[in-house]
């Protein structure tokens, strides 16, 4: 069992993405829960629901083609790990790709967008990039 539970639903969205899968299951959490909202405001995925399973719960998260079948999300890169966390001040947040990807930040006010943290001048620990 890994100890990195964000890693590895990065992992299996972007394995389910290569495989063209059009949904993939992911062991529920509330911080993984934020991460699918922000996924599907942001355009990433189609959509995301939560199934009671008895245990903890499970994310089915529907995955997001182009008209071409092309993928939506690019690429997923994991920042900030369980043996090495990273964390970034709030006037020292990056931007990927020119604004066009999104960062990830875990905040005292949840997990944020690089854009909502700098509207609310928040810093925290930066959990990935996705574009």
């Amino acid at each position: 069992m890994s100890s990195d539970s964000i890693g590895d639903m990065l992992a299996k969205i972007m394995n389910a993405i290569k495989a063209k899968h059009e949904r993939v299951d992911i062991p529920r959490s509330k911080i993984k829960e934020q991460i699918a909202r922000i996924l599907q405001n942001e355009g990433f995925i189609k959509n995301y629901k939560c199934i009671e399973d008895r245990k903890q719960g499970i994310i089915r998260i529907y995955l997001k083609f182009g008209p071409r079948n092309e993928t939506v999300i690019n690429g997923i890169r994991r920042m900030s790990k369980p043996g090495l966390k990273k964390y970034v001040e709030k006037g020292k947040i990056p931007t990927i790709l020119g604004g066009s990807g999104i960062v990830l930040l875990s905040t005292s006010k949840g997990v944020l967008t690089d854009r909502e943290a700098r509207t609310l001048g928040v810093g925290g620990e930066f959990l990935c990039y996705v574009w």
